[in-house]
């Protein structure tokens, strides 16, 4: 199936700002799509708030634009009436960490076979530039003039911490890279956490002096290394890329409809 048949053409161009690295995982993840051979009609892409939620208007499967924060409930409750879907839920800082912080936590615990998505730019892009809880002491937002001292979450070690069974992190950057872990993700039984760090030139790039978006795109390509890499090991200090977790447990869905059985009897 070719590649344009998954997304909704006469909604492009589209309205991300130019540079923006959410365009980069759209593609990666109609490349995963393609590559897998998976059917349009088993598809589903939940999004809530954000410029990552647009995502959802460019695909042309099944799609949910759900309120804010909630897009991981509203995911939860359709594999719950359609297990046999894929579901895909792209989110940014809000959804992800911030209102949306205690469904992600449960969703991860409750190990819903579904692939989580966090496009992390440490910003508020859609709503003005305001700090938000992937921002990071010392950064500059339009609610933070002079330097956030909030400590950021660590995408990584809180989906870790609430159970998630598949975790793993990468860049916009590393584009063969998110590909290849989208695709890990996607066949994964469980819920699937994949932390993308993507650029956002518009707010964070300008306000905290990092250059437009290949500036931006080199500072992933020089301050991250792969897990177990002599890079890694010689500077600890780099931000770590790759699977940090991939296990078998009982997925929600399965467990549920055993319940249900056991009712009936």
């Amino acid at each position: 199936m070719a590649l344009k048949n998954y997304i909704r053409e006469r909604f492009f161009p589209h309205i991300w700002c130019p540079g923006c690295g959410h365009g980069i995982v759209l593609n990666a993840l109609l490349h995963t799509a393609d590559t897998l051979g998976l059917e349009r009609s088993s598809l589903c892409m939940v999004s809530g708030i954000g410029c990552s939620a647009r995502i959802s208007g460019y695909v042309d499967f099944h799609s949910m634009h759900t309120m804010h924060g909630r897009a991981l409930a509203c995911a939860t409750g359709l594999k719950l009436a359609r297990p046999s879907l894929n579901v895909f839920v792209p989110m940014g800082d809000g959804d992800a960490t911030a209102i949306g912080g205690n469904h992600f936590i449960h969703a991860c615990r409750r190990n819903i076979d579904l692939t989580a998505i966090v496009l992390n730019n440490r910003i508020y892009g859609m709503t003005g530039g305001q700090f938000s809880p992937l921002s990071g002491r010392g950064i500059v937002a339009t609610t933070a003039p002079y330097k956030n001292i909030d400590e950021p979450f660590d995408i990584v070690n809180l989906a870790l911490g609430a159970g998630a069974t598949f975790v793993a992190r990468t860049t916009a950057f590393h584009v063969r890279e998110i590909a290849s872990l989208l695709k890990q993700a996607v066949q994964h039984k469980g819920i699937s956490v994949l932390e993308v760090l993507v650029q956002c030139p518009t707010y964070f790039g300008r306000k905290n002096k990092e250059g437009g978006a290949v500036e931006m795109m080199e500072l992933y390509r020089d301050h991250t290394a792969p897990l177990g890499s002599a890079k890694l090991a010689e500077n600890p200090s780099l931000i770590p890329r790759g699977v940090f977790r991939s296990e078998e447990r009982p997925e929600y869905c399965e467990e549920y409809a055993k319940v249900i059985a056991r009712a009936k009897e």
